[in-house]
């Protein structure tokens, strides 16, 4: 898989899970949609990392790992809470998350040897 299609697809799971937690939500909370509006940036950053435009892929691996670290709160809130659900699109969340930042690097290694 290449970084663009696993960006896309990380992105597409930021912006869906938080949503469907909010709304499906008794009480939710705004701070619930950051990880939609990081999906949405990384949604029109993707054609740049699809282009191989270095600025763009490094920015938007700024941002994953900070979506990444953004997430460890919430999963522990989720734990406390004993909210199955919300544990579940948080592991998602965290697990596609991983998987973007694993095929950022190794496109980053190829791209280095690629010049090389």
């Amino acid at each position: 898989m290449k970084a663009h299609n696993a960006s896309l697809i990380n992105a597409i799971l930021l912006i869906t899970l938080p949503l469907w937690g909010y709304f499906s939500s008794e009480n939710p909370s705004f701070t619930a949609l950051i990880p939609t509006a990081i999906g949405l940036i990384l949604v029109l950053l993707n054609k740049g990392v699809k282009n191989e435009n270095k600025a763009i892929a490094h920015f938007a691996v700024i941002l994953t790992l900070f979506v990444f670290g953004g997430l460890i709160k919430p999963l522990l809130g989720a734990i406390e809470r004993t909210n199955v659900p919300a544990i579940l699109r948080v592991i998602v969340m965290i697990l596609s998350t991983i998987l973007s930042l694993v095929f950022f690097v190794k496109s980053f290694i190829d791209a280095k040897k690629k010049r090389s």
